[in-house]
């Protein structure tokens, strides 16, 4: 395991895209997830772990320091090359993009550092990768002095919400990132 690098994006936007590919960043295609993946870790308030396997990025977790924060800086500096990337996903699914962009503003009270993606590949699974990353995810949280961590998952993705209350998260709402979709936020300690 080691910090990701701006090289590891195109891999590890690969392996969001195969692990997570339900999800609604991966709709907007693997441009747009390198871009992302590359913001996040070059920003300050970008945490990018990978997990590698002979020389391979078998797993990664990203997060954040502060979500809104990394979400401006990836907008005013990666906006127009991701949103071209992302055009025809972004014009099929505009309410999805705005649903995206406006979360994290509710009042639900919670802390501004997340974990915002665990992806491990499917030859790495079963073996503690998810869980290692996670660990080393807060350990680099309590180093930068951060005092809780929020994520959200599907309420109905029971391995993940397994793994996060392993890690000491506990439930804190329910929410609907995308309406329809209800989602679990768990918070950390």
């Amino acid at each position: 395991m080691r910090p990701g690098q701006p090289a590891d994006a195109a891999a590890v936007a690969a392996l969001h895209a195969d692990r997570i590919g339900d999800g609604f960043l991966a709709t907007l295609g693997p441009r747009f997830l390198i871009r992302l993946y590359r913001r996040v870790a070059c920003s300050a308030a970008g945490l990018l772990l990978v997990a590698e396997s002979e020389g391979r990025v078998v797993g990664f977790v990203a997060g954040s320091t502060n979500t809104g924060r990394l979400y401006r800086e990836f907008l005013r500096r990666d906006a127009v090359p991701a949103g071209l990337a992302a055009a025809p996903a972004i014009l099929r699914s505009p309410r999805r993009v705005w649903e995206t962009l406006r979360y994290g503003t509710a009042d639900l009270d919670l802390p501004p550092a997340e974990i915002l993606s665990i992806a491990v590949s499917s030859e790495a699974t079963g073996h503690g990768t998810g869980s290692n990353l996670l660990r080393a995810a807060l350990e680099e949280f309590a180093a930068r002095e951060v005092p809780a961590v929020r994520v959200v998952t599907a309420e109905d993705n029971q391995t993940a919400l397994r793994m996060y209350e392993r890690a000491g998260f506990t439930r804190r709402a329910r929410t609907e990132v995308h309406r329809g979709v209800i989602q679990e936020v768990l918070v950390w300690p």
